[in-house]
């Protein structure tokens, strides 16, 4: 659908920047029909300049001028910004948070009730137009709203509709799981060092090693056990360096990072 909306950003940082590129860029979204307030001058200038687009240094002004509020502030300055803007919004607008941890009812609770609310996690990838996306809304979001949504996620990676009980877990999956996967390539990296390989060879075909066994896995849309299989030849040297692997609990490690971060969001929630 041809989104004509206007879209204001409330916070101006690296994810509203990504996210208005591809708004503007894949959603195909005039740059005009988008704008972005912040309190930091350093912050209004740099988003600019990535993005063309206009800033200000005023959340009311965004309110009244916009039709899709984006809140993209941390979410510990969210409550004072919520009690600022309460007051501006009305049924024209839909809202779409990506404050992490923050659950629907926080957000009906300091903008309305009845204000038309989406919770958005998104993660660093969106950058490239390459993100893992999921999101829930309240009960009083549209048929037009959510499509609106679903065109304007999409044009920044890959989305999913989910029940808002899972928003945690997607958190400590994919809105962490891009630092999990750059440590990886960093020891992959390491490892090739410590093997003779130059730093920026080694850098690279573990980034490119990773780039290509993810996009097995979509494309192919086979279970990674099989891919997996599918490398690890008897006696050789993918189940040498799986054993190691093994012994050393990453598997294991992995299980635990997305639980740790799962139930620090579930933490940030409630505070």
């Amino acid at each position: 659908m041809q989104i004509t909306k206007k879209i204001g950003f409330i916070g101006a940082g690296q994810m509203a920047t990504a996210l208005s590129k591809g708004f503007v860029s894949k959603a195909g979204v005039p740059a005009e029909n988008i704008i972005a307030a912040d309190a930091f001058e350093s912050s209004r200038e740099k988003f600019t300049a990535a993005t063309g687009i206009q800033t200000t240094d005023s959340n009311v002004d965004v309110v009244e001028d916009c039709d899709v509020i984006v809140l993209s502030v941390k979410p510990q300055v969210l409550p004072d910004v919520m009690q600022e803007i309460a007051p501006y919004i009305t049924p024209k607008h839909l809202v779409i948070s990506i404050c992490a941890g923050i659950p629907l009812a926080k957000l009906a609770a300091g903008l309305g009730a009845e204000t038309r609310l989406v919770r958005v996690m998104p993660n660093t990838p969106c950058l490239i137009g390459q993100g893992a996306i999921a999101f829930c809304n309240s009960e009083t979001v549209t048929e037009e709203d959510f499509e609106i949504t679903c065109d304007l996620l999409k044009s920044v990676g890959r989305c999913f509709h989910v029940g808002e009980h899972v928003m945690d877990a997607v958190t400590g999956l994919s809105g962490s799981g891009p630092a999990y996967v750059y440590l990886i390539i960093e020891a992959l990296a390491d490892g090739g060092v410590m093997m003779g390989l130059p730093r920026d060879v080694a850098l690279t075909l573990a980034a490119q090693t990773v780039r290509g066994a993810a996009a097995m896995v979509l494309e192919t849309k086979e279970h990674p056990g099989v891919l997996k299989d599918r490398v690890t030849s008897p006696a050789g040297t993918t189940i040498a360096g799986m054993r190691e692997l093994e012994s050393h609990g990453v598997r294991a490690a992995m299980y635990e990072a997305v639980i740790a971060a799962t139930k620090r969001s579930a933490e940030l929630g409630k505070k």
